[in-house]
């Protein structure tokens, strides 16, 4: 990427594509350290998530969707009895904000920068977010405390969202066996031995599968039993962290999100294991979404959202230090953005950042977070657009037709009817798709929400999972779309969403279970037959295009043969009467 100062990144980072200070000391680091970054242990292929989830795995999703509106509604009418009070003098301020983020290219808002994270305060970060060791398990649907102990912000927190049940009552009480062997797990694990840990965890996670989870199995409910298993499973992904096996790590950290999404904490150990894989992009959309769901389930300690904050802007630096093929601007608004301010932002673009214009699009549905203007109790925060500029022309333009779509897809097939062969599969991978993959993952480092589709983002991780299974790479198709099913089980706690796509939702998360556990073909799953009616409507729109644009060549080489017969014509006439006039009178009578 072009290099600018690390003064000017920390001075604005609405403009960033420079290698700053500290993300280039966190890499030599990781160099220095490269053998212990690089693990050869790889995930199990095709893991089970419904013996987690149960029949009632489309119960917990609609559960899911009820429970997350009532968050957001009491999150809502909070905000607005703590708004009341400043009611006029806020309006007094945003009159002034909107004079300053109108889009007056020389003078932007410049949001406070949050400090520079050095490596060893993301360790610790890590050690006090991640690491902890909990000692409650937090159930998905119960209601939240209304407060934490800053005495103890981590641990107190941490039992914040177990202390009451829906309706007032008890929480369930935990199978005598299951709550034995997690004991035994937690002493291993407070002992250093994470193997031993693993061993204990994963036979907690087998018995909670075979159905002894609560102690009276006739009283328990599948939401209870998921965020029972939820919290194995995110022991799990600290365990592996300790024994450094990321990759192991990995598709647990995606279902303890699958089965208790609403847990900040689970969010953020998957972003943990990305940053361990250097996946810093889905490492800042994970830290994000569990800031989010922090002030969502009602934590209220400004020190762990400022902590989680922290770690989000450090992840997106990394991310856009390692980019290479792209680089990006990021320019606040307030209102609707029109086509010329669109062009001054490009005009912009191409001044501050010229290796990078091959192609410049900016992301048409915007609604970008930064971390350091994220604050969920002054809802809606400050958004930003996003101006991505590109060296490879084909790549750009490829993201631009796909980012103006409703329903997204992954492929440049020109012939829907024509299944790809394995070999133009390998190739659309290597000259499109693996370049076009990390910059789908930053556009969604800093973008909450979709306003065109909610399931946009599972179904992107979809389609790409397709793609890994024709390419026969079945351990990373297995992970993504573990990963899918956790965006997906996420939804309805990050927006809301309509009946329509509800049910979309659950089909998607149906047939994901059904490809894991290798059910049916991959042919008939939603996401594919999204992607090929989406194909059929390129292909119909290019032949109407090239209908079209023949029809006006042809009608221009008519007029142009008309016009050269008509002056044909004029230059014939005006010949025979420039002959005639120069005949005299008595020629003619001779003749």
């Amino acid at each position: 990427m072009a290099s600018e100062s690390n003064t000017d990144f920390q001075k604005n980072l609405i403009s960033v594509d420079g290698k700053n200070e500290t993300s280039q000391q966190m890499h030599n680091s990781k160099e220095s350290n490269v053998a212990a970054n690089k693990w050869n242990d790889i995930p199990e292929a095709l893991q089970e998530v419904k013996n987690h989830l149960g029949d009632g795995a489309a119960e917990n999703i609609m559960k899911g969707i009820k429970m997350a509106e009532k968050k957001k509604e009491k999150q809502s009418n909070d905000v607005d009895r703590a708004s009341c009070k400043r009611k006029s003098e806020n309006n007094a301020k945003l009159s002034v904000k909107k004079e300053e983020t109108m889009l007056e290219i020389g003078n932007q808002l410049i949001p406070t920068p949050l400090s520079h994270i050095p490596l060893k305060s993301l360790m610790d970060i890590e050690k006090e977010l991640v690491y902890t060791d909990e000692e409650d398990i937090s159930f998905e649907f119960a209601e939240p405390a209304a407060s934490t102990s800053t005495r103890s912000a981590c641990r107190d927190s941490e039992k914040a969202d177990a202390l009451s049940a829906p309706n007032g009552s008890a929480l369930p009480q935990i199978d005598k066996q299951l709550q034995t062997t997690l004991q035994e797990a937690s002493t291993c694990y407070r002992q250093n031995n994470y193997t031993a840990a693993v061993a204990q965890f994963s036979t907690a996670l087998e018995l909670c599968s075979k159905g002894a989870a609560i102690d009276n199995p006739f009283e328990s409910s599948p939401e209870d039993i998921s965020s029972i298993a939820s919290f194995i499973e995110t022991k799990l992904v600290t365990c592996y962290l300790k024994l450094r096996k990321p990759d192991d790590a990995l598709n647990h950290s995606h279902r303890s999100i699958i089965l208790n999404p609403a847990y900040f904490r689970n969010h953020l150990r998957q972003a943990a294991v990305f940053r361990c894989l250097e996946r810093y992009s889905e490492a800042a959309r994970s830290t994000m979404i569990a800031d989010y769901m922090y002030w969502l389930t009602g934590g209220t300690e400004q020190h762990i959202s400022k902590l989680i904050k922290l770690y989000w802007q450090a992840m997106i630096e990394e991310a856009i230090t390692r980019a290479e093929s792209f680089s990006v601007m990021y320019t606040p608004f307030v209102t609707e953005v029109k086509a010329d301010k669109i062009n001054k932002i490009k005009d912009m673009f191409a001044k501050k950042h010229p290796d990078y214009v091959e192609h410049i699009y900016t992301d048409p549905h915007g609604l970008h977070i930064l971390p350091q203007v994220a604050k969920w109790t002054s809802l809606p925060p400050q958004h930003y657009l996003l101006t991505l500029g590109f060296r490879n022309k084909h790549i750009g333009k490829t993201l631009e037709r796909w980012s103006s779509r409703k329903l997204p897809i992954f492929s440049d097939r020109k012939a829907p009817f024509s299944p790809l062969t394995k070999e133009e599969t390998k190739r659309y991978w290597d000259n499109t798709g693996k370049k076009i993959v990390p910059v789908m993952d930053f556009i969604r480092s800093t973008k909450l929400t979709d306003n065109l589709c909610a399931c946009s983002r599972g179904i992107e991780k979809l389609h790409y999972a397709s793609l890994l299974g024709r390419l026969q790479r079945v351990e990373e198709q297995s992970q993504v779309i573990n990963q899918a099913m956790a965006e997906l089980a996420t939804i309805p706690y990050l927006q809301d969403i309509s009946q329509q796509d509800a049910e979309l939702l659950q089909s998607l998360m149906a047939d994901a279970m059904d490809t894991l556990e290798g059910r049916r073909s991959d042919k008939g799953r939603v996401w594919n037959k999204i992607q090929k009616i989406g194909l059929i409507e390129d292909y119909l729109y290019q032949v109407e295009d090239n209908y079209l644009k023949n029809k006006r060549l042809r009608t221009a080489r008519m007029e142009k043969m008309k016009m050269k017969r008509t002056q044909s014509i004029q230059q014939h006439w005006s010949l025979g009467n420039t002959k005639l006039s120069l005949t005299s009178p008595k020629d003619m009578a001779t003749q």
